[in-house]
């Protein structure tokens, strides 16, 4: 360790040449927000200088930019479908060289066996893969999960290095109430980080959020709830997913003023999206398009995040930081060219220049697990046709509690086809308990078949929606023979399904070949009518994760969020 830094003192003093030097170089300074004009010397894997250097190896950038390695403050590799090395592959040649994960999906299905595999395959690649403890494993005690993580559970685990702190804590009643079981998962995350997941919450309640430790807030949608949170001291994590998309809205309410406590995030990204659209570069050109000055940006994608998450060694082109660097042609653009981490090229004009390799784990697969299943199971008893419906509400992961009028038969639901009322089925897939919830959905469209999928956050349950119970019913059993994914199902024929068979949540397949299958699919989709101004797979895969308003169908039930408590399907006089 004192021999690195030797090193770098006598580069820096001008008595030792660099390992390599990147010479005429913009320099985007994110501490005093100008640009520097110089040579970058690196050694080993950090920064030793900046200035004019001379080294072994030089580059000559001929005066483009030169930003920090960009930071998503808070991603789930698993929405990308992909392994996390196939995961880097794809966003590295964006220019994120570091992420802060948090792996409560497969933790949900696997427990502390997913958060391990997280672990161990992003060890050995060049993305900072940083993990946060999931802190709601289920996200409440209204569903059935695969796993379920105590504090003593977590324990085990919070202290290694890598571990940055606790996950998006989702279950914000039982914070603000006081509950014991989560205050422990608060206590033993001590000193470190603890990342919020508070919808809606305001006045008292989210004093009381607020006060229990949690520093972050990734489910923003207006800028009055930034604001409030960043007035009591939390960091605002600005999202642009593939189902939730927030940037637009909220940079508006960006200021000089309160610029230093925002962080970009994708959270939930979709393999198309990443490939067509990029991954926290994507940020950057849209804040840069809504107004943000560019430089800024960059700040908000760097520095900001490191020092959110306490990883002072990056987030800025200065001596002693890690060599996490991006090339730019263009500020305002934003068009990367290459990708440096750790000191060492990884990336060139969109592709990745590394290999990575997956290993098989007996433990993560073969994780459905499903009862026998009929039709009767799926039959929808009602009291009257006055119905409580989730209502779809275009881009965004809130639904709406609506009511409605249905056709009955035998006091049964009936499908009318000429009404946008569809099914939505989840069922239990970790233990075989049989348990199934059945709902109605509004705005999905689809016509003449059924799509389901073994993503449902955050349980991941089976869900399907459709809009006879035939094709809902081979769906279902499509998904159990294949060991998870997602599928389309119409006319009793089983259109097109992409296996995911770690998890029931991650292929292992490279991005591209999943995204092609995804392409695919949501053609298919689209042409059996569904709704263009949703994504179906992303969408249906938040219906189940009952912590976001307002109506959500669990394998339990269906669940009012904003009264914390199932209710009938049937609307009583």
């Amino acid at each position: 360790m004192t021999d690195d830094i030797k090193k770098r003192i006598d580069i820096a003093a001008g008595r030792r040449a660099a390992d390599l030097v990147l010479k005429n170089a913009k320099i985007v300074d994110v501490f005093s927000e100008r640009i520097i004009e110089g040579d970058i010397a690196i050694s080993n894997e950090r920064i030793a200088a900046i200035g004019e250097y001379s080294g072994k190896e030089e580059v000559d950038l001929n005066g483009k930019y030169v930003a920090p390695g960009l930071i998503d403050g808070h991603v789930h590799i698993e929405s990308s479908m992909v392994t996390p090395g196939q995961f880097a592959k794809a966003i590295v040649p964006h220019g994120t060289t570091s992420i802060i994960a948090d792996p409560h999906e497969i933790a949900n299905v696997c427990g502390l066996d997913g958060i391990e595999y997280i672990l161990e395959e992003s060890k050995d690649i060049p993305l900072d893969v940083f993990v946060m403890l999931p802190s709601c494993v289920p996200s409440t005690a209204f569903e059935n999960s695969g796993a379920k993580l105590s504090a003593k559970e977590l324990e085990k685990m919070i202290h290694i290095d890598r571990v940055l702190g606790l996950g998006e804590l989702m279950d914000y009643p039982a914070i603000i109430g006081g509950n014991e079981e989560v205050l422990q998962k608060i206590k033993i995350a001590g000193n470190k980080m603890k990342d919020g997941h508070g919808p809606g919450i305001d006045g008292k309640d989210l004093n009381a959020y607020v006060t229990s430790g949690i520093k972050t807030e990734h489910e923003c949608t207006t800028i009055e709830e930034m604001e409030n949170r960043i007035r009591l001291g939390m960091y605002v994590l600005v999202r642009e997913g593939s189902a939730a998309r927030n940037l637009e809205v909220l940079t508006k309410g960006i200021t000089k003023a309160n610029l230093r406590r925002i962080l970009f995030c994708t959270d939930d990204r979709h393999p198309e999206d990443i490939l067509n659209d990029g991954h926290i570069d994507n940020n950057i050109r849209l804040a840069i398009k809504n107004g943000i000055d560019p430089i800024s940006a960059i700040k908000v994608a760097s520095l900001n995040a490191a020092e959110c998450y306490r990883l002072y060694d990056r987030g800025a082109v200065a001596p002693g930081y890690m060599a996490d660097l991006i090339v730019i042609d263009d500020i305002k653009k934003f068009n990367i060219e290459k990708v440096l981490k750790n000191g060492k090229i990884v990336a060139k004009n969109g592709k990745s220049l590394f290999k990575v390799k997956s290993k098989k784990d007996s433990k993560i697969m073969n994780t459905v697990n499903l009862k026998q299943i009929d039709k009767d199971m799926l039959k929808i008893k009602l009291s009257s046709g006055i119905v409580n419906v989730m209502r779809l509400i275009p881009h965004s992961l809130v639904t709406q509690k609506v009511v409605r009028k249905v056709d009955t038969e035998d006091s049964y639901f009936k499908y009318n086809h000429m009404l946008d009322i569809l099914k939505l089925v989840v069922v239990e897939r970790h233990k075989g308990t049989g348990n199934i919830g059945l709902g109605l959905v509004e705005n999905f469209n689809l016509k003449d078949g059924a799509i389901a999928s073994t993503v449902a956050h955050d349980s991941h349950n089976l869900i399907v929606v459709g809009d006879n119970d035939e094709d809902i019913l081979l769906a279902i059993k499509e998904l159990g023979e294949i060991g998870g994914g997602i599928t389309i199902c119409s006319k009793g024929k089983v259109l097109k399904s992409l296996p995911l068979p770690i998890g029931g949540l991650i292929s292992d397949k490279a991005l591209d070949e999943v995204s092609l299958q995804l392409k695919e699919m949501l053609k298919i989709a689209y042409g059996m009518g569904v709704n263009k101004d949703i994504d179906p797979f992303m969408t249906l895969a938040f219906l189940a994760l009952p912590v976001i308003p307002e109506l959500k169908l669990t394998d339990v039930g269906l669940f009012d969020v904003t009264k914390f408590d199932f209710i009938d399907i049937s609307v009583k006089n």
